[in-house]
């Protein structure tokens, strides 16, 4: 691959990130026995970025049972630019801890970006920080629909000079389930890097 995990280029992963976040998905699955040997480059990076911001960083997890916030505090330091997580598998976790409307969740299901929004923001509201990440999908073996098959992950990112509103986007991972976890922490945390980074924008689309 050139720019996988392996060679923690990180430069080369922001372009790619930045060019098509679904291309980053369908690569870092392809290297992904790479990922947690590179996810302390990657963390390393991040968490300098938002320490020069003065920022801290919560988070809101389903499909990955807490393994951002794991990714986030393996990293010696990290306390100075962590402030906590959420772990919301159930739709009542997601609605008692962070806020995300009971009608919301019916109406687009767990699965879908304005629940991963509001999931965002309401991390954001709970722990007082400057930005978060939320994420939310479909792991699999089970669980996939023709609208949602098995890898579907929705991820959301905010930040205060997003001024209330949450960045959202859905991407497919291809693989088994530890591919889909793992692939979507990377893209989780890339994606913050992001924001921190352009201090606006955690991929470049639309909002």
């Amino acid at each position: 691959m050139g720019m996988g995990p392996t060679s923690v280029d990180m430069q080369g992963w922001r372009d790619v990130w930045w060019q098509s976040p679904q291309q980053v998905a369908d690569r870092v699955v392809a290297d992904l026995g790479a990922v947690p040997q590179a996810l302390p480059a990657l963390v390393t990076l991040l968490g300098q970025a938002l320490q020069a911001r003065g920022w801290r960083v919560a988070t809101a997890e389903s499909c990955t049972g807490g393994g951002i916030a794991a990714a986030l505090t393996a990293v010696a330091g990290s306390s100075a630019w962590v402030e906590g997580g959420y772990v919301t598998y159930s739709n009542a976790a997601k609605t008692t801890l962070l806020g995300v409307p009971d009608a919301l969740l019916q109406a687009r299901g767990a699965v879908s970006l304005p629940v991963v929004q509001a999931m965002a923001l309401g991390a954001c509201r709970g722990l007082q920080t400057e930005c978060s990440v939320a994420v939310s999908g479909v792991a699999g073996p089970g669980g996939g629909s023709a609208e949602k098959p098995v890898g579907t992950v929705c991820l959301a990112w905010s930040a205060l000079p997003l001024a209330g509103r949450a960045q959202a986007l859905r991407l497919q991972f291809p693989g088994d389930r530890d591919a889909v976890r793992l692939g979507t922490i990377w893209c989780g945390l890339l994606g913050l890097l992001a924001l921190t980074e352009t201090n606006s924008h955690a991929f470049s689309g639309p909002d």
